[in-house]
């Protein structure tokens, strides 16, 4: 047996008082020595949560033992170690931003795309009127997504209803929607179909199950996952590697957060840059007065940091370096 496990899940599903609720996961996670990031809102709950087999087991039949959350579907790797280092559940607004003013305009429980198993999806997804749609932010697709997907040029999945015009001419095509464990895909498609596509389609469990059921088939890279792994290969019938190091070009499957904290950028970047740059995407970054030291890993742990920092958008910082 596995000396720990990820599990990785979501479940739209009303949740009254749900500020209240989230205090009280949190006890009861903490109370189980489990570690991970979960989000409650009046929709449901999104985390991911990590601990030994015993705890995840006690975990699983917890939130399954709820009506509200039976439905839940928990996708579990077998890992070395935790992987995260603190235990987090907060309330937000939503479970996943969508971007919209009135986020009520859609709702998963009541209009999605049609779930393809990953089976299905293998099945079609090579079909002459199909579109392939990662719905996932640059970051994500940048180091890993299924070969001749359409990619959309995002930061933050907020910024999804706002793409969407640009896809106006795929209408009338299958459009199969993918992410990393489906939570997306529950929103994207649902907007897609309010937005006039007619044939909307979603990779149920995301790339994370597919991995699991179909062997990852025709994922180009690795999978970006939220957690300290920060990428898990997930094709094991014909693997590749598509990323490229951001400062030399060199392919590579490694990705890293800036060492700049202001900057932060998530980017890949091989090791003899790595070395070089410090653990930095640029220049710039790299003589910040702020940088952290860099391991080689390029994950750093989250400190509580001055009230009045500098704070600078991932956009500004790019027009910056460019400039």
């Amino acid at each position: 047996m596995a000396q720990y496990q990820t599990l990785l899940y979501y479940c739209y599903s009303p949740i009254e008082n749900a500020e209240k609720f989230a205090e009280d996961h949190l006890e009861f996670c903490k109370s189980l020595n489990l570690v991970g990031r979960i989000i409650v809102a009046d929709e449901g709950l999104n985390g991911t949560v990590s601990g030994t087999p015993e705890s995840c087991k006690a975990y699983m039949e917890q939130v399954h033992s709820d009506p509200r959350f039976a439905k839940t579907e928990f996708k579990i790797d077998n890992v070395d170690e935790p992987s995260f280092i603190k235990m987090h559940c907060r309330y937000k607004s939503e479970i996943v931003h969508s971007g919209l003013r009135n986020p009520e305009e859609i709702d998963p429980n009541k209009q999605t795309g049609k779930h393809l198993e990953p089976q299905e999806f293998l099945a079609m997804k090579d079909q002459d009127d199909v579109v392939v749609l990662d719905v996932r932010s640059n970051y994500e697709h940048n180091v890993g997504r299924f070969k001749n997907a359409v990619t959309l040029d995002i930061e933050n999945f907020r910024e999804f209803p706002e793409k969407v015009k640009e896809l106006e001419h795929l209408k009338g095509k299958k459009i199969l929607t993918y992410c990393t464990g489906g939570i997306k895909c529950e929103k994207a498609s649902a907007l897609l179909l309010k937005e006039g596509f007619e044939e909307v389609y979603q990779l149920h469990g995301g790339i994370i199950k597919y991995g699991k059921e179909a062997g990852g088939e025709d994922f180009e890279g690795e999978c970006y996952v939220f957690d300290n792994r920060v990428t898990v290969p997930v094709n094991s019938v014909n693997p590749s590697v598509v990323s490229t190091c951001k400062n030399c070009g060199k392919v590579t499957a490694k990705m890293i957060n800036c060492a700049n904290p202001v900057c932060n950028e998530h980017f890949t970047q091989c090791d003899d840059c790595g070395w070089e740059m410090d653990g930095c995407c640029s220049d710039a970054c790299k003589t910040h007065p702020r940088k952290r030291e860099y391991d080689g890993t390029g994950y750093y742990v989250k400190v509580p940091q001055p009230v009045n920092v500098e704070k600078i958008s991932k956009r500004k910082h790019k027009k910056l370096v460019k400039n």
